[in-house]
């Protein structure tokens, strides 16, 4: 069923099989989120015009009136860092009004015969920020704690992201409320092409094109590229990007994020005149996205001194050895127990000193309860959404630089349209010509943002985000509005 702007869509009891987890075995560490971060609501909340996160004479605690269907603490950050921008730009009310919530909204219930027999009903949901740029773009996530917030936040994220790097679509995410790790591959089989048909009315090449995303991954998007196929009777490879090369997929998109994150800081290293060579990183995350750009990093001549996954982290002082831990976890799933370093907190890594601190794991990582302890000269955001805005204050009160997500990790979107590219025309690229593509992308999107930050005067974060919704407010400004 469909959700508009005006319905209320209760929450959705978890499926009996899900338990707690935060993402991929390899990628993930606990969600840090604290009081400081988030305000208590009252009933009178509920009194609160819908449009008050882009408004400042309307602002609230935590910025999203409760009732709205993607009311969450993730979409009221996305919505405090659109407000900040928009400020800054000085948009006028109707942009505001058209740009912050998503334009088309899914929540889809459906029933799954598990392998034991028994039927539970699981939740999926897609959400689409916005129709004006072209079709939308996002990831589809299989997660135990995924809702309609998160969705859109992500989305709107995605919107930026794509703006700012010059591709054609819109925001998109979604996927289904579920703990990949707990299901077996037949049982995620099954969710993925049910949930898929449960998608047909909202996706298609050239209306929504999904891609992988938190648990998930080329398996389930051939599946779901199968099933849309069989649903209109001939194969349409461009319905989906981050498919097996098999499949018409494209060699590298697999790390493509991770080394778009890569490019990202060589970007910014040039434009500080800086050196890769023996500086000190540590990469929360070791999954698709931080494993590579540990890899990378190391193979650079940088010193990786920490990484961690979802049980803990591993340090040591000189740097890790990045090839031995990667074929240690390919060996035992998880970095715990690696011989030639030493156990430490998941969460006491972060403030570890290092020069450059790339959070490559989860939302909502670095936060009022920890960015006064952080021991880095720069932040790299290479997961979606890891620093909260009372984060951002500390830090910028600091002089920690953040580089923001909204462009660090864009690799992976880039290389998803490479794809799609690729998918309509038939023709495949040489891998050399897609990373080079990546860089030249990256290094771009990088000189933009960098740009726009000395001429509006403000953080990189509020200024990449400006410079993409100033692209997107006049796309809709032009389209204006039917009928």
């Amino acid at each position: 069923m469909s959700a508009g702007a005006g319905a209320v869509i209760p929450p959705a009891a978890t499926p009996p099989r899900a338990t707690p987890s935060e993402a991929t075995p390899s990628e993930a560490t606990p969600s840090e989120a604290t009081p400081s971060d988030a305000t208590a609501q009252s009933d009178d909340d509920a009194l609160v015009a819908g449009q008050a996160a882009a408004r400042p004479d309307m602002a609230r605690d935590d910025d999203v009136p409760v009732g709205e269907e993607w009311h969450s603490p993730l979409y009221a950050m996305a919505c405090r860092q659109f407000a900040r921008a928009a400020d800054v730009l000085a948009l006028d009310d109707e942009a505001r009004t058209r740009l912050l919530e998503p334009r088309r909204s899914l929540v889809a219930n459906f029933p799954v015969r598990m392998d034991s027999g028994d039927v539970v009903n699981f939740t999926g949901y897609r959400v689409q920020h916005t129709l004006t740029m072209g079709p939308t773009k996002g990831g589809l996530r299989f997660a135990p704690d995924l809702g309609f917030g998160e969705c859109a936040a992500l989305a709107m994220w995605m919107t930026w992201k794509c703006s700012l790097v010059g591709l054609p679509f819109g925001g998109a995410k979604g996927g289904v409320r579920c703990d990949p790790h707990s299901l077996s591959v037949g049982e995620m089989e099954r969710i993925t092409r049910r949930y898929a048909t449960e998608l047909l009315p909202v996706i298609g090449p050239n209306v929504d094109i999904p891609a992988p995303d938190m648990g998930t991954g080329e398996r389930e998007m051939a599946w779901f590229y199968d099933t849309y196929s069989q649903s209109v009777g001939y194969a349409v490879p461009a319905v989906v990007t981050g498919k097996p090369v098999a499949l018409g997929g494209t060699v590298g998109r697999q790390s493509a994020t991770g080394l778009g994150v890569v490019f990202a800081i060589e970007s910014a290293f040039a434009d500080l005149g800086w050196s890769i060579e023996d500086r000190r990183f540590i990469v929360q995350g070791f999954g698709n996205v931080g494993s590579v750009v540990a890899h990378e990093l190391h193979a650079r001549g940088a010193k990786v001194l920490a990484v961690s996954d979802i049980r803990g982290a591993i340090a040591n002082s000189h740097g890790l050895d990045i090839p031995a831990v990667m074929q240690w976890v390919a060996e035992h799933q998880y970095l715990e127990g690696f011989p030639e370093a030493e156990a430490v907190d998941g969460s006491a890594m972060l403030e570890l000193p290092c020069d450059v601190l790339v959070p490559a794991a989860r939302e909502e990582q670095i936060t009022g309860a920890n960015a006064s302890a952080l021991r880095c000269g720069l932040i790299v955001e290479a997961a979606n959404g890891p620093t909260t805005t009372a984060a951002d204050r500390i830090l910028e009160d600091r002089g920690i630089t953040v580089y923001p997500d909204v462009f660090v990790n864009a690799g992976g979107v880039i290389v998803s349209y490479f794809e799609w590219v690729q998918s309509h025309q038939k023709y495949s690229w040489e891998a050399t010509e897609v990373r080079e593509r990546l860089r030249m992308q990256m290094q771009q999107a990088c000189l933009r943002v960098t740009g726009t930050s000395e001429q509006l005067k403000t953080d990189l974060r509020t200024a990449a985000l400006a410079s993409a919704i100033s692209n997107v407010a006049e796309a809709a400004h032009l389209r204006a509005i039917y009928p």
